[in-house]
């Protein structure tokens, strides 16, 4: 619907969340209200007829949830809305003490502050989606709950025997997730902080700096990342933010964030796109200079030539074995001078690929200017739009270069991206060559006409 012919000059990726294994209470007739000091009671007897005149407690969707939970554990609803301690556990019940108070609805989501539940890693209605997902197309599949690799490698060799080309972001929600970051992210194609379970798991006040350790990391591999939940949840029910929700917007796109992602604004919020308009424009708003900071770790120092140049990443070490390396190398180095030289003349990047991997490794360098991405493949260009900085262009690419590289920039041109007198930096590199007949890598440089 959003990406048929015609309708717009780039692609809307589409990326499917998954529900995850996840503990939820059951249906209630009425919302129980809960005060500081009341008895609450959740049960796995969901046969049980529960009376709310004469009790107040609620079923439980997952069996081993007793097997959890131990006395004083403190169980958080909905990320903290509520909470509650555990002080007696039978064969079928959790009785608690709340400490927070508030309406308990139905069907809400449970965790164990400090742990993560014992869940299967992926649930048979995830399998059910990712398959819908499969079948339509998507771009991206955001897992739920993962709490290691091995999930992730699972849904990738599923996805490799259907030959679907869908990337995969895994969910960091958990204290398992965090605990065993690396692995998951060697083996995922980007990452979604989703701060409203992980601030439920662990004190909020370690959300901001696990945050920025995946964002970091991310950036450090090349990989995108997606900081997502709270960001404007005022704006559910209020036409204006706060300001510190704003602020907060801002620090993401500082830190490194490639996306940042509004989740109950637009589900269910009565300012959607009111919502979308204040986060487009507070992302927009954050100078290149400070997206992110000079003084991370992977930049260089600016050098001491009279010219407008600011840090950007270093290559990454690439290990040595063979003639594969020194081509990945090459590559690195193109995509790391094309945005020196483009950042230092202040003039956007164009790049031709089929596989997007050369325009992701242009996001990861932050050019200052815009990356205008031409590819043949439809769904890499949906791809392409969370790589930061990249404005991905659908086209034919002919069997001359110069043809297809004069073609690109008249739509440039007629989209209003370049005026006549402007310069733009050409580049030609990459693992899959577009012209077989002309191999060499390398940066040009082209005054539109």
């Amino acid at each position: 619907e959003y990406n048929p012919p015609g309708r717009r000059t780039d692609k809307v990726g589409l990326l499917l969340d998954t529900k995850g294994p996840e503990v939820r209470s059951g249906d209630v007739i009425d919302k129980i209200p809960l005060q500081a000091g009341d008895d609450f009671t959740f049960t796995i007897d969901r046969t049980s007829v529960i009376d709310p005149l004469v009790e107040k407690k609620v079923t439980v969707n997952y069996d081993g949830f007793l097997d959890d939970v131990q006395v004083n554990d403190v169980l958080l609803v909905d990320g903290g809305m509520l909470s509650l301690q555990v002080r007696e556990i039978t064969d079928t019940e959790a009785r608690c003490v709340t400490l927070e108070g508030g309406l308990f609805g139905s069907r809400r989501h449970l965790n164990v502050q400090g742990r993560s539940a014992n869940l299967p890693a992926i649930t048979e209605k995830d399998w059910e989606d990712l398959q819908f997902g499969v079948d339509e197309g998507v771009d991206y599949f955001a897992l739920s709950f993962v709490r290691d690799a091995q999930v992730i490698v699972e849904v990738k060799q599923w996805l490799a025997e259907r030959g679907a080309e869908i990337s995969i972001i895994p969910k960091i929600e958990s204290v398992d997730a965090v605990r065993n970051l690396d692995e998951i992210l060697d083996a995922a194609d980007g990452a979604m902080v989703a701060r409203g379970d992980l601030g439920a798991e662990l004190p909020v006040e370690e959300v901001p700096l696990i945050q920025s350790e995946i964002v970091n990391k991310c950036n450090q591999q090349g990989k995108p990342v997606i900081v997502a939940t709270n960001m404007l949840e005022s704006m559910i029910q209020n036409p204006t933010p706060t300001r510190a929700e704003v602020a907060d917007i801002t620090v993401a796109v500082r830190e490194g964030a490639d996306a940042v992602m509004l989740s109950g604004e637009t589900a269910n919020g009565k300012y959607p796109m009111k919502a979308l308009e204040v986060m487009a424009a507070a992302a927009q708003r954050v100078p290149w200079e400070l997206a992110p900071g000079p003084n991370t770790p992977f930049c260089t120092p600016p050098n001491n030539l009279n010219v407008n140049v600011m840090p950007i990443r270093q290559v990454p070490v690439l290990p040595e074995v063979g003639d594969s390396s020194r081509d990945e190398l090459t590559t690195h180095l193109i995509a790391y001078n094309a945005t020196n030289l483009a950042n230092t003349l202040q003039v956007p990047i164009v790049v031709f690929t089929r596989s997007g991997f050369m325009a992701s490794l242009l996001s990861h360098f932050r050019p200052r200017k815009q990356v205008f991405a031409f590819t043949n493949n439809p769904k890499v260009a949906s791809r392409m739009s969370l790589y930061r900085g990249v404005h991905a262009l659908l086209m034919d690419f002919t069997e001359d270069k110069v043809e297809t590289q004069a073609v690109a920039i008249k739509m440039l041109q007629e989209q209003g991206h370049v005026m006549s007198g402007d310069q733009i930096c050409l580049l030609s590199a990459g693992f899959n060559k577009i012209w077989r007949k002309t191999p060499e890598q390398g940066i040009s440089f082209y005054t539109v006409e």
